[in-house]
């Protein structure tokens, strides 16, 4: 019997290529696409067909999701500082080119595209955790850019009867995160700086916190948001475990000296209210932040 075809756009990243590897896993017919910009060609898995092309070029997108099912659109330009240094390169990534993702999608016959959005949208609440009916504080271009790719999904829904689902991800870290560059991740940051006798580097006082959620869980959600019953017009869910440490409890954790640095523009904590994602996909975190460093370290 033909393989179920899937698309993963961003699919040689940190997220998107944790993904791919368990779709090949499951036996669909995996296709990659990426610039490899971000991406990195190693990470891509063997068993998948990669396409080196740019979601900014609608008529490439065309050509491989002819004969998808499910596109997983995960290509994104993804660092709320590089956005507010790089604006309009972030935009022509993140806005244009979703909405060329959902535009090749719909021509295509695609059935569900599965969406991932940032719990940057949320940017400082009052109230905590934040939860899925809260207006939108975008501190940045990128957290502004993954609001508007909601909004359209949710129009193409239905506009077009395009199903899709927006997941919200809480401060995703896991293998294949990157520890290099200015706009390294604070995990993969202090790993890095740890692994290379360095101090770590604490923006702030380091008490900022996040909800950090383990790739694996991130994945799991992916695949249920593809195979639920009870999503696919624009509904947009949290994915995060629903406990949130300090920057400062992460270095501990990770251990070694450390050293704090000019603040910059983040919100101050996130927490994700996860009941959403429980009811709709019957999803829960399953790695705790503590086995989850522990992994890195071993």
């Amino acid at each position: 019997m033909d393989k179920t075809k899937v698309i993963v756009t961003g699919g040689a990243g940190f997220i998107g290529s944790n993904l791919a590897d368990a779709l090949v896993e499951l036996g669909y017919d995996v296709h990659v696409v990426d610039n490899l910009v971000a991406g990195n060609r190693e990470h891509v898995n063997n068993e998948s067909t990669l396409h080196i092309i740019d979601i900014e070029n609608l008529e490439d997108l065309k050509k491989v999701f002819s004969g998808a099912e499910y596109v997983f659109h995960l290509a994104a330009l993804p660092r709320v500082q590089y956005s507010i240094e790089y604006p309009l390169e972030t935009h022509k990534t993140n806005v244009n080119g979703t909405h060329n993702v959902l535009i090749a999608a719909k021509e295509c016959g695609v059935k569900r595209v599965i969406y991932a959005a940032s719990s940057s949208f949320y940017g400082d609440q009052e109230i905590m955790p934040l939860h899925e009916e809260m207006s939108p504080r975008p501190k940045s271009p990128y957290a502004l850019h993954k609001y508007i790719g909601e909004i359209y999904c949710k129009m193409w829904s239905e506009l077009h009867n395009l199903e899709t689902v927006s997941l919200r991800y809480f401060n995703v870290y896991g293998p294949r995160q990157s520890g290099e560059g200015a706009y390294a991740l604070v995990i993969a940051r202090f790993l890095k700086q740890k692994s290379e006798g360095l101090p770590f580097t604490i923006t702030g006082d380091g008490e900022q916190t996040r909800d950090y959620t383990h790739v694996r869980d991130i994945v799991r959600a992916n695949i249920l948001a593809m195979e639920s019953k009870n999503v696919g017009k624009g509904e947009v869910i949290n994915i995060g475990t629903g406990k949130n440490v300090s920057v400062n409890t992460i270095a501990k954790m990770i251990g070694g000296e450390f050293t704090y640095v000019a603040p910059r523009i983040e919100p101050k904590h996130t927490l994700a209210d996860n009941r959403k994602a429980k009811e709709l996909l019957g999803w829960y975190s399953t790695v705790t932040i503590e086995d989850g460093i522990k992994e890195f370290l071993d």
